[in-house]
Parts: C-alpha cells; sequence; structure tokens
C-alpha cells in the first residue's frame, strides 16, 4: 500500500479542500481561509464567510440558516471561522461583534453584515451570486 502523506497532517490538522466542500467549510486558521478564498476565486466564486462564536447567542440561532444557505446556493463558497479558534484572522479581517458575515473575491472583502437577520444574510448571499 502507497502511503500518502501531506504537509497538514503533519500539523495534525485536516484542511477540507475547496474543490471537495460541500456545504459550509470550517477554516482552521489564516492559511486555510488564504488558500480557500484563492481557490474560489479562481473558480469564478465569491466566498460568504460567518465570523461566529461558540459563546454566541445570536451566532448559535442564524448557523442552521448559514447552512441551509449553503446547500441552496451552490455558486458561492459558505465558510465559517470561529473567531476564539483564529483569533489572528478575526483581527486580520477588523471583526468586533459576532456574528458578522463578510463577503469576499479573493482576498478582497466586498460586503459585510453585522447581526443575525436572516433577511440580510439573504440579500447578502443573492448580492454574492457570480
Amino acid at each position: 500500500a502507497e502511503e500518502h502523506t501531506d504537509r497538514y497532517n503533519e500539523r495534525s490538522r485536516s484542511y477540507t479542500p475547496y474543490a471537495a466542500a460541500m456545504g459550509v467549510i470550517v477554516i482552521s486558521d489564516t492559511e486555510h481561509f488564504n488558500k480557500t478564498v484563492d481557490e474560489a476565486k479562481a473558480a469564478g466564486k465569491k466566498c460568504v464567510v460567518d465570523f461566529t462564536a461558540t459563546w454566541c447567542g445570536p451566532c448559535k440561532m442564524i448557523k442552521p440558516y448559514f447552512h441551509e444557505l449553503a446547500e441552496e446556493h451552490t455558486d458561492v463558497v459558505f465558510l465559517q471561522v470561529d473567531v476564539d479558534e483564529c483569533d489572528q484572522l478575526a483581527a486580520q479581517c477588523g471583526i468586533s461583534a459576532m456574528p458578522t458575515f463578510q463577503v469576499y473575491m479573493g482576498r478582497d472583502k466586498a460586503l459585510e453584515m453585522v447581526g443575525a437577520s436572516k433577511d440580510k444574510l439573504l440579500e447578502l448571499v443573492k448580492n454574492s451570486k457570480p
């Protein structure tokens, strides 16, 4: 049997490759985020990013809807970032409240909304389509 190793396994993290993703991709660090938004841009897709926290009530309320949107709108890439696990990334993206949803085309932020409004989130997703 041929052994398969890659540089991510050495760091004991397994990244979900963008191409294989179904639904929401959980981002594990800044490198994973950059790689994913770059791959999405190469495929002509924008990324909608949910900056969330496990202790955030409104985040928990909107999470199932975010996942529902990810299943319905496959022409947009959906990412989830835990601000406590990815604090450097959250700081880099200017996150000060949760939930914050940002739209990226590559590494360029295009849109942002703060709060758990289903209507506003749907509008944000619709505005993120190619």
